[in-house]
């Protein structure tokens, strides 16, 4: 049943996602932008250090650790993407939800990607062959899922709020438009019915349900705006390497790698859980090569993982543009 929803599902999405690449002229052409400056906005996965150069949510080894440092690397930018906290243009923050605070750890203090982009627009005009790198979802179906778990909501309600928020995050990327952004890739939330999260709290065809209509209801409010938007499907590249991680050179598509539990709130999942943001190559599993897991933590993703995303953005972003 559960893969007879997925198969439907991205159908749907596919269907949508045909005419927003239909409407960007085919790829002619292909690897014509030399970006000026890459942006950044979303939540832990994009993080590129707001809290400290080891403090990213993967495993932190001082390597490229994000996919969007991977997409600036492989364009050989000679202008790395900062956090904003150290006066960069990188405004990511874990956690972070679309409009909604506090975070999914509950941090008053975390923006949301609406006040990302409020920063962003802050810090200046958007430059023609300027380049924004955003993702959200994350933080928002962990923080409705838990309000699931604890019996605040019913799973029907949390999908008809995702869907509103997912339309929330479109207007963000529809307003940077307006304000003159012509090239903006997009990530939608990871497929977090393939997390350890999801195992262990026995929540899987929940989060299933949760992050497909959170994307399909993303992906339709940007449908008309395939100039200057690329959507790049996460949920159905983790669905791939947790599937068939041999395939992509990983050994284990299902366990967190980390071992870094934190006592406070952590990732939003609750108290003593591991945080990634916490782990380093000392604290992760004995004996374990962290680059052949998918998982840091239960929600975030190995340097290896995300370097394989990066890759898969650089090839679409520069296939368009």
């Amino acid at each position: 049943m559960r893969e007879k929803c997925v198969r439907r599902a991205l159908v749907a999405v596919a269907a949508v996602l045909g005419v927003l690449l239909t409407s960007c002229g085919g790829g002619t052409t292909e690897g014509l932008l030399v970006p000026s400056r890459f942006l950044s906005l979303g939540d832990g996965m994009s993080d590129v250090g707001q809290k400290g150069a080891t403090a990213k949510y993967t495993v932190n080894d001082g390597s490229v650790t994000t996919w969007v440092e991977q997409v600036v690397n492989n364009y050989a930018a000679t202008d790395p993407v900062r956090p904003s906290g150290a006066g960069g243009l990188g405004f990511a923050q874990g956690n972070a939800r679309v409009n909604t605070s506090p975070d999914a750890a509950g941090n008053a203090a975390t923006l949301t990607i609406t006040q990302q982009a409020d920063a962003l627009l802050g810090a200046g005009p958007i430059g023609a062959n300027d380049v924004i790198l955003m993702n959200a979802g994350t933080g928002d179906i962990v923080a409705e899922m838990r309000a699931v778990l604890a019996g605040a909501q019913s799973e029907a309600q949390m999908v008809v709020n995702l869907k509103q928020i997912a339309k929330a995050y479109g207007k963000q990327v529809r307003r940077l438009v307006e304000s003159g952004a012509k090239h903006i890739v997009v990530v939608g939330a990871s497929d977090l019915s393939r997390s350890p999260w999801a195992v262990a709290i026995g929540q899987t065809v929940a989060l299933n349900t949760a992050s497909i209509e959170f994307n399909t209801a993303f992906v339709v409010s940007i449908v008309d705006l395939g100039n200057q938007v690329l959507y790049v499907d996460l949920a159905n590249f983790i669905d791939a390497y947790t599937s068939f991680p041999s395939t992509y050179g990983f050994k284990d598509g299902v366990n967190a790698v980390c071992t870094s539990v934190d006592p406070g709130p952590g990732i939003g999942i609750g108290a003593n859980m591991v945080n990634s943001a916490l782990c380093s190559p000392t604290t992760v599993i004995s004996g374990a090569d962290y680059n052949t897991y998918v998982f840091a933590d239960a929600l975030h993703f190995t340097p290896a993982l995300q370097r394989a995303f990066g890759n898969l953005v650089f090839s679409r972003l520069s296939s368009r543009w």
